[in-house]
């Protein structure tokens, strides 16, 4: 349920489109469905349900709160924390049969006294993206025999994460391949259950390494492109749109300004629209300027836009109540990341709680999320 003239819409068809599609052509035996960041916008939940249909057989989060709000829904799927959590949070995880990442040997010694429920970790090795992980052979190799000498503690995963496999050249891939090889050369790859090295880009362009059994499915998954730095070996489906309503309209007289700082000021009589959505619901100030689609038609956004509603120029086609699109097949999440000079990552992630979720399979409406309403909820979870 909601109560405002501003939505997104999530088509769950497609994202199960392109995850079925990517695990085909990457011949992994098990892919993680990367649903972190509310699954970059998407609806943790939601998504993650039909990633799941789909083909993915695990989940994975950036941090333990993601994950342990996944498990409240999710009862028997493996999830994997990729981030670092606090060592005192370990027994947390493992109750919720939670996997976690060991990323160091500092924090894999603060653990060795762990005595509760088993404990399942995946070594993180660095192999270029200096971000965290193991970077040095013997290290790595340390760090399996300290894990091996409490019981409660299992060593169930080992991997890395490319940082330009998405590039135009496969130099920069090769040389952590290479760099991987370095660092396990002093352990036995089998001795994991799952290797896990592909993001979205590697799995779309190298397919599956022959030490790797499983891929970790992110940005493609919702039909956009890791980057526009190499062909895609088939089309993605955009599954996110945006959308609102124009609740009022009027006109205005030449040398009439709009909005914040008259930034823009009418050379003629002008007709305006206005939308309740603006820069706290994720639609930033910079998209002004930018069109959105109306009955067909795209019209321009006048004027800064505030923090919850903004204005476009329109014509008299156009009526109260009339379905404005900000983001669609036309006006596409990569359009807008192009015109702001960003990434498509951005722009889906930005969109905030306070725009509800409407999820739809087969064209009818199949699920809501709305975060700032929830008519179920009737107290603190």
């Amino acid at each position: 349920m909601y109560y405002r003239d501003t939505w997104v819409e999530v088509d769950l068809d497609r994202i199960q489109q392109n995850v079925s599609r990517i695990k085909q052509h990457s011949g992994f035996d098990h892919l993680y469905a990367v649903v972190k960041a509310n699954a970059y916008g998407h609806g943790d939940i939601n998504v993650a349900r039909a990633a799941l249909d789909a083909g993915a057989d695990m989940l994975s989060v950036a941090f333990l709160d993601e994950a342990l709000h996944l498990r409240r829904a999710i009862k028997d799927v493996p999830i994997l924390v990729m981030g670092a959590i606090r060592p005192e949070d370990l027994a947390v995880a493992a109750a919720a049969n939670i996997d976690v990442t060991a990323h160091d040997l500092h924090w894999i010694e603060s653990i060795l006294a762990y005595d509760g429920a088993p404990a399942n970790l995946h070594l993180k090795i660095d192999t270029g993206m200096n971000r965290i992980g193991l970077k040095d052979a013997d290290g790595v190799h340390k760090a399996c025999q300290l894990i091996d000498t409490n019981p409660k503690l299992n060593r169930v995963g080992l991997f890395t994460h490319f940082a330009t496999a998405d590039a135009q050249t496969r130099a920069g891939y090769d040389a952590q391949m290479q760099q991987l090889d370095a660092l396990t050369a002093q352990v036995d790859l089998a001795d994991f259950r799952y290797v896990h090295l592909s993001n979205s880009a590697a799995l779309l362009r190298f397919g599956r390494q022959s030490v790797a059994n499983t891929g970790r499915l992110g940005i493609s998954m919702y039909g956009l492109p890791p980057s526009h730095e190499f062909e895609l070996p088939f089309e993605l489906k955009q599954a996110f749109s945006l959308h609102s309503r124009i609740t009022q309209i009027k006109e205005i007289d030449a040398g009439s300004a709009v909005s914040y700082g008259a930034t823009y000021v009418a050379g003629e009589k002008v007709r305006l629209g206005t939308l309740p959505i603006g820069y706290a619901d994720g639609w930033l100030r910079y998209h002004q300027g930018r069109q959105v689609e109306i009955n067909g038609v795209q019209y321009p956004i006048v004027g800064r836009i505030c923090m919850d509603q903004c204005m476009v120029q329109i014509d008299d086609r156009v009526q109260i109540g009339d379905q404005v699109d900000l983001i669609n097949d036309n006006l596409t999440v990569e359009d807008a990341a192009r015109d702001l000079d960003t990434i498509g990552y951005e722009i889906v992630c930005s969109i905030s709680d306070r725009v509800p979720r409407i999820y739809k399979q087969g064209g009818a409406v199949t699920g809501e999320r709305n975060e700032r309403f929830r008519p179920d909820v009737t107290g603190e979870e």
